[in-house]
C-alpha cells in the first residue's frame, strides 16, 4: 500500500515540480528519492545502479540521434533555410489561409527531421506576420505551433522523429512499420485536427476577438526573456527578410527530403538507428554544401547543437532513470500486470500504458524509454500480435497524455517562443494535441485489432 502511494504521490509530484519550473533533472531525482524510500528499495542502491543505469543506457542508445537532429535543425536555422520554407508556405498560401500555412510549415520541416524547438522559433515570427494581417488571436498560435509539430508528424510512419525510432529497437520493425493504418490515422489527425483548430479560431473571431500581443505585464511575460522582444515587435514590428536574402525554397528543402528518403531507404538494409544517423548526417552535410553562402559560421551551428542535445538528452534521461528506479518497485509491477491483462484487445492493455506513462512523465520519448524496455518483451512473448501494429501503437500512445500541461515542449512553445500563458492558449493545445490524438489512438486500438 505504501509504495502504491509512494509511486502516485512521486509522479504527482514531478508533474508539480515540472509545471512549477523546477530542473526536470533535480524533479527527477527527487522523485526517484521519494519513490525508493517508499517502495522499500535501499537509496544508495536506487540512485547509483537503477537510476543511473536508466539514465546512462538511454543515454548511450540515442544521445547521437539527439546530437545529429540538433545540429541538423541548427544548420537549418543558420542557413535560413527554415526561414526560406516557413516564408515561402506563408507567401503560398497568404493571410487566408494563416492558420493552415501556420500548421503547414511546423509539419513540413518537424518531418524533414528539424527539431521541435527550432521549428517552434522559426515559424513564430511568420505566424505572427500572418496572424496579424489576417487579424485573427495571437492566442492560437501556439496551438497552430505544437499541432503542427507533434501531433502527427512525429508518430506518422516514416518520421525520422526519435518518437517513432525508438520502438524500432524494442520490437526489430522500421520507421514505416503500421502501413496502411498508421498513415490513415496520420491524415485523420492531421485533417481533424485542422478542421477543429480553423473552427475555433473562427469562432473567436466572431466573439469579437482580434489579433494582440499578449500583456507584457502579465505574470508569464516577465518570467521569459522574450519580453523584450515581443515589445519591440507590437510597437515596431520587425521588417521580414527579404526574399534574397534567403536561399531558394527548393534547396532549403532538398535536406529534409534526403533525409526522409534515405530513412526509409537506409533502414530495409542497415538498423533503422543506423539509417538514422546516416540520413540526419547527409542532410547537414548537403544543407552546407549547397547553402554554403548563407552559412556565416560553420561551427556555430555543431557548437549550439551540441549544447541543445545535451540538454534535450539530459533531460529525457533525467526522467528514464525516475522510471528505473520506479520500475523496481513492487507496486509498478501491480499496475503493469494490470494493465497487461486488461479486457479487450491485447494492444489496448499497451495503449493505455504508454499513454499513461508518457503522460506523467510529460514527455514521449523520455514516457517510451520507460514503458517499452518493460513491456516490448511482454507482448513479443504473447506471439499472435504484429510488430508492425505494436510499434505504430506505441508511438501513437506517446504522442497524447505527453502534451499535458508539463510537457517541455508546451511549456517552451507557451511561454518562452510565444510569450502566452496557459490559461489563455493550452484549451485549444490539449483538444488538438492531447483529446484527438488520444480519440485516434483508440480507433487505432480497433482497425489493428480486426486487420
Amino acid at each position: 500500500m505504501l509504495g502504491m502511494l509512494g509511486l502516485i504521490l512521486s509522479l504527482g509530484l514531478l508533474i508539480y515540480l515540472t509545471m512549477k519550473g523546477i530542473n526536470i533533472i533535480i524533479a527527477a531525482i527527487l522523485c526517484a528519492v521519494l519513490v525508493a524510500l517508499t517502495g522499500g528499495l535501499n537509496l544508495e542502491t536506487a540512485l547509483t545502479d537503477y537510476y543511473m543505469t536508466g539514465f546512462t543506457s538511454y543515454f548511450a542508445s540515442w544521445f547521437l540521434i539527439f546530437l545529429l537532429g540538433a545540429i541538423f535543425g541548427k544548420v537549418m536555422q543558420e542557413t535560413k533555410a527554415a526561414d526560406s520554407i516557413a516564408n515561402w508556405i506563408k507567401n503560398t498560401l497568404g493571410p487566408s489561409r494563416s492558420v493552415f500555412a501556420v500548421v503547414a510549415a511546423a509539419a513540413i520541416m518537424t518531418y524533414g527531421g528539424v527539431s521541435l524547438f527550432v521549428v517552434g522559433f522559426a515559424v513564430y515570427p511568420i505566424a505572427v506576420s500572418l496572424f496579424k494581417l489576417a487579424n485573427l488571436p495571437h492566442r492560437f498560435i501556439p496551438a497552430a505551433l505544437v499541432f503542427g509539430s507533434i501531433s502527427f508528424t512525429m508518430t506518422a510512419p516514416g518520421s525520422p522523429e526519435i518518437q517513432n525510432l525508438i520502438p524500432t529497437e524494442y520490437f526489430g520493425t522500421k520507421p514505416t512499420a503500421g502501413g496502411f493504418i498508421g498513415i490513415l490515422i496520420a491524415i485523420l489527425i492531421m485533417l481533424t485536427g485542422g478542421w477543429l483548430l480553423g473552427k475555433m479560431v473562427k469562432k473567436a473571431v466572431r466573439n469579437g476577438e482580434a489579433f494582440s500581443l499578449p500583456n507584457e505585464t502579465s505574470k508569464a511575460s516577465n518570467e521569459i526573456a522574450a519580453t523584450a522582444e515581443l515589445k519591440q515587435v507590437e510597437t515596431e514590428p520587425e521588417p521580414e527578410p527579404e526574399q534574397k536574402q534567403l536561399p531558394n525554397v527548393i534547396l532549403a528543402i532538398l535536406p529534409l527530403v534526403t533525409v526522409i528518403v534515405s530513412l526509409n531507404t537506409l533502414s530495409n538494409f542497415i538498423s533503422s538507428t543506423g539509417a538514422a544517423l546516416i540520413s540526419l548526417a547527409s542532410g547537414i552535410a548537403l544543407a552546407c554544401v549547397i547553402m554554403l553562402p548563407y552559412l556565416q559560421e560553420f561551427w556555430n551551428p555543431l557548437a549550439k547543437g551540441t549544447h541543445d542535445a545535451l540538454i534535450a538528452a539530459a533531460n529525457t534521461c533525467a526522467v528514464v532513470g525516475f522510471g528505473s528506479v520506479a520500475a523496481q518497485v513492487a507496486a509498478f509491477q501491480t499496475v503493469v500486470d494490470g494493465l497487461v491483462n486488461i479486457p479487450g484487445p491485447p494492444l489496448m492493455g499497451l495503449a493505455i500504458a504508454v499513454t499513461l506513462i508518457c503522460g506523467l512523465t510529460g514527455s514521449a520519448s523520455g514516457g517510451l524509454g520507460i514503458a517499452l524496455p518493460i513491456l516490448s518483451p511482454i507482448y513479443l512473448g504473447m506471439g499472435n500480435l504484429d510488430p508492425g501494429a505494436m510499434h505504430r501503437i506505441s508511438a501513437l500512445a506517446s504522442g497524447g497524455l505527453d502534451s499535458l500541461p508539463h510537457n517541455g515542449y508546451v511549456v517552451t512553445t507557451i511561454r518562452a517562443i510565444c510569450g502566452e500563458t496557459h490559461k489563455r492558449s493550452y484549451g485549444p493545445i490539449f483538444l488538438l494535441s492531447v483529446i484527438l490524438p488520444t480519440i485516434a489512438l483508440i480507433l487505432a486500438v480497433i482497425l489493428y485489432s480486426i486487420f
